[in-house]
């Protein structure tokens, strides 16, 4: 079956529902990012004082505390859970776009890898390994990057690209 450019075959109302979709998905991701930034001031120390606490630091305007281990494992196993559908969603669209093969599956396969290195990554910088903060935050700007990329390759795709609809 060729997947490759299938998105401008699609019917009208099949396009306006993907992006109706796509939309939304995207306003609820991008809040979930202004957490994070107002949790973390998106920075490694940051990330390191959200799920450690900052007890020590008399200086803190606000108290936090290291997060219990029920915490943790809610977390992350509500993050790897909803996250691995919500990029197993986005590659299905994906998968109809007319990219090469190479970036298609980077854009496909790589949103994976970060969220198992992101949410792994909280765990373990959790369990003591401090250096991971780092690639929480390297992991986890690449998959804003890979979905971002994605969703505006999908949204033009399905309207600008189609010669079809501009008529």
């Amino acid at each position: 079956m060729q997947l490759n450019g299938l998105i401008f075959s699609f019917p009208k109302e099949l396009k306006l529902f993907i992006a109706a979709f796509v939309v939304v998905l995207s306003i609820g991701f991008f809040t979930g990012l202004l957490f994070v930034n107002e949790t973390t001031s998106a920075n490694p120390n940051g990330i390191e004082e959200q799920y450690l606490g900052n007890e020590l630091d008399e200086e803190a305007t606000v108290m936090k505390f290291k997060k219990s281990e029920k915490e943790m494992l809610t977390l992350v196993h509500n993050h790897i859970l909803s996250m691995s559908i919500i990029f197993f969603l986005v590659g299905l669209l994906l998968s109809t776009t007319k990219l090469s093969k190479k970036l298609k599956t980077f854009l496909m396969v790589e949103p994976f890898i970060s969220v198992v290195l992101t949410f792994g990554g909280i765990f373990m910088l959790w369990k003591g390994f401090l250096w991971m903060k780092y690639i929480v935050a390297f992991s986890g700007a690449l998959m804003t990057l890979t979905f971002t990329v994605s969703i505006l390759i999908i949204l033009y795709q399905l309207f600008v690209g189609d010669k079809s609809l501009q008529k």
